[in-house]
């Protein structure tokens, strides 16, 4: 594993926000579900894509805190433009496991 200063933690930008929309993305090559995060009114609402399906299914996503990281450029996924990555560790099948904080929290609020 390489080594890090403290300022390269810095320019990576991660973010709370809260899914307030989700869709089934059946065009994607592997299933995913389609995501809308608001992170509040100084980053607004971003959209993302996360192939998340064995845990979660779209109605048990909105209105769910998640974290993810803001300041990565816009990639095309699929027919989807993902502006946000929505973070995640895998289980013990290496299935995807949101990662969000124990409580809720302000929208918009940054990781430290």
């Amino acid at each position: 594993m390489t080594e890090i200063g403290f300022d390269d933690f810095l320019k990576v930008d991660i973010r709370v926000g809260v899914v307030t929309r989700a869709e089934p993305f059946p065009e994607a090559r592997k299933p995913a579900i389609k995501l809308w995060v608001d992170f509040g009114a100084e980053i607004g609402e971003k959209k993302s894509s996360a192939q998340i399906t064995r845990h979660y299914s779209p109605d048990t996503l909105v209105g769910r805190q998640v974290l993810a990281v803001v300041n990565f450029p816009p990639r095309q996924i699929g027919k989807v433009m993902s502006e946000v990555l929505v973070l995640g560790v895998p289980d013990s099948d290496g299935e995807v496991v949101l990662l969000r904080p124990d409580l809720d929290v302000p929208v918009g609020g940054r990781l430290y």
